[in-house]
């Protein structure tokens, strides 16, 4: 489905752990716009590019009036390290239990190299001040999206 085909839908609430293990919720962001960004794993080479990228351009999505949020199934501890590593500033939340990944629909089969498995979808989905889901990418690639983002929001 192309983006401009996409119809709005309710973005489903959701409250996680940060990497302060402070508890978040997207009631948090009420009044603002999210880009919430599903990735699979802390300090693997293309999450890390995903996470160090949306870093580079974070003041340009603010300026914009744009909340980054990221989210992928590590642990607390995880992404506390992995802030720290790379001096990251968006929001991390950790979904061990996959809940919220599927609530979204980044949670299903994937195909690596002819074999299906479960796992994370790297998706992204930019929420309105209403907490409406207004565009969904599914599936990306790491490399470009932050740019492809900022060209299409921004």
């Amino acid at each position: 489905m192309k983006t401009e085909d996409f119809v709005p839908k309710k973005a489903p609430d959701f409250t996680l752990q940060n990497a302060d293990g402070v508890s978040v919720s997207l009631d948090d962001f009420a009044g603002k716009k999210v880009i919430l960004f599903f990735y699979p794993k802390n300090f693997t080479p293309g999450c890390t590019n995903e996470n160090c990228d949306f870093n580079a351009s974070y003041a340009e999505f603010i300026k914009r009036g744009y909340a980054l949020v990221g989210i992928s199934p590590d642990k607390v501890e995880s992404h506390a390290k992995f802030k720290d590593a790379h001096s990251l500033k968006q929001v991390l939340l950790s979904d061990p239990d996959k809940e919220v990944a599927k609530a979204y629909g980044a949670w299903g089969i994937k195909k690596n190299y002819g074999k299906e498995y479960e796992g994370l979808i790297r998706s992204t989905f930019v929420i309105d001040e209403n907490k409406n889901i207004i565009k969904e990418y599914k599936n990306v690639r790491a490399k470009g999206h932050v740019e492809r983002l900022l060209k299409e929001l921004c």
